[in-house]
């Protein structure tokens, strides 16, 4: 009996226990309740708050540039108004499409880049003025040959180069590139191309560098050796390939890629060309480039530029180059370029069929370090010329930072003959390079 008493006992406790702990939780739940239905309304008050500064804002913004708007209207002449048109309708195209006036998207992207050299030379330079290469030009005794870059023996300011890059509305990109030199200022280039061609076209309307070849369109700034290739000087002049045209490339919609281009140009390069009654020359080409390992990319192209001699006779360019670039680390690679031109220009009695090409090594060391070396070489000559033209090349650049270089460089040069007793001389030379790129300047090819 006493031990059934006990049981009954802490039964009714353990009953009595539970009945408390639910009683206590159903109060919690209602605070909790409670708490956040009053956090809930704070959310709501705080969120009708906001909307109505948010709405203050946008009203006292539309004021300022209806301010703003009336005060430039009162230097132009007021638009001419037809009965009953809206005020969205007899508004500014600009003011109806933007509210709000952003200076700094109409400023251009500027990029200035100086070039310099020191150079050491075994020919002065009033001889070094008579260089000509024989066969491809002759010395003129009234006008000294062309040398644009480090001309001097001791110190050289090559150029300054002030590019402009400005995105012009939705349709187009516009570009200027202007040389100045240290007794002349020369409009490099100065372009539009287009940015929403569909079906993979691209046109370009204005005065710039051809596509043609591999070297051509890039600036020497950016040339992995200081000094021009030795064929495209032959057979193109030092300006290669640089006039007012048109330009319109496809990229055709193929898993490899595969770019053709068609140019239309005035003709002004008279060192194969030079006929400008009308616009006389025409270039095509074909590019490619195709990743032959996951480390390894190979770029080739084929080229022509036909157009007409002052003297009304033809002239015909054709180009091939390869290049393949092996990447080798993070910022170590390894670069082979090679091309060959050949020329067919007409002469009254027959014609000179000429024909040279380049090819250099880089190796890519790191991101401060490179190194290089070029063989460049003349070939097929007129057979009264001599046929043994070539030049040799090593170099060795440093950056220490992304837009900084210096560059020295050796050359040994076989290709040039002096005055007008027509005296071959090889030339020896040692140049010690800078550049210095500042502003938003955009990335090269390899």
């Amino acid at each position: 009996m006493i031990k059934k008493t006990i049981i009954l006992s802490v039964a009714a406790t353990v009953s009595l226990f539970a009945q408390s702990e639910v009683a206590e939780l159903k109060a919690l739940l209602a605070q909790q309740m409670k708490t956040t239905q009053a956090l809930q309304k704070r959310v709501e008050e705080l969120e009708l708050k906001e909307a109505k500064r948010a709405k203050a804002a946008t009203v006292h913004k539309k004021k300022k540039v209806h301010v703003a708007h009336k005060k430039r209207l009162k230097h132009v002449t007021p638009p001419v108004v037809v009965a009953n048109d809206t005020a969205e309708e007899t508004a500014p195209v600009s003011m109806q499409k933007n509210e709000t006036f952003d200076q700094k998207s109409f400023l251009p992207d500027i990029a200035l880049i100086l070039d310099g050299s020191a150079v050491a030379r075994n020919v002065s330079n009033s001889v070094y003025e008579t260089q000509y290469i024989p066969g491809f030009s002759s010395y003129d005794p009234v006008e000294e040959a062309e040398i644009p870059f480090n001309k001097n023996r001791g110190f050289n300011f090559n150029y300054a180069e002030l590019a402009l890059h400005s995105t012009v509305g939705p349709y187009f990109d516009a570009d200027a590139i202007f040389h100045l030199h240290p007794d002349e200022f020369e409009i490099e280039e100065a372009y539009i191309t287009s940015r929403s061609l569909p079906y993979g076209l691209r046109a370009k309307l204005g005065k710039f560098r051809s596509e043609f070849g591999r070297i051509n369109a890039i600036h020497q700034h950016a040339w992995k050796f200081t000094a021009q290739p030795l064929v495209y000087e032959a057979l193109l002049g030092t300006e290669g390939i640089n006039d007012a045209g048109v330009q319109l490339q496809w990229v055709l919609p193929t898993d490899t890629y595969l770019m053709a281009g068609l140019e239309a140009m005035q003709g002004n390069n008279d060192v194969s060309f030079g006929d400008v009654e009308k616009n006389n020359l025409y270039i095509g080409y074909l590019k490619s480039s195709v990743d032959l390992t996951d480390m390894t990319t190979l770029l080739g192209g084929v080229s022509i530029a036909h157009g007409k001699q002052d003297n009304g006779q033809t002239t015909d360019v054709y180009g091939l180059d390869l290049t393949t670039k092996t990447a080798l680390g993070s910022y170590s690679s390894l670069l082979w370029q090679s091309e060959l031109l050949y020329r067919d220009k007409q002469k009254e009695n027959g014609s000179d069929k000429q024909a040279g090409f380049y090819t250099q090594l880089v190796y890519q060391y790191d991101q401060n370090w490179a190194a290089g070396v070029r063989y460049d070489s003349l070939f097929k000559n007129i057979d009264t010329q001599p046929d043994d033209l070539d030049r040799y090349s090593a170099m060795l650049e440093y950056k220490p930072f992304e837009f900084t270089k210096f560059r020295l460089q050796y050359i040994y040069d076989r290709s040039r003959a002096f005055g007008i007793d027509d005296q071959r001389k090889n030339i020896s030379e040692i140049l010690l390079g800078f550049t210095i790129e500042a502003g938003a300047h955009g990335a090269h090819a390899f």
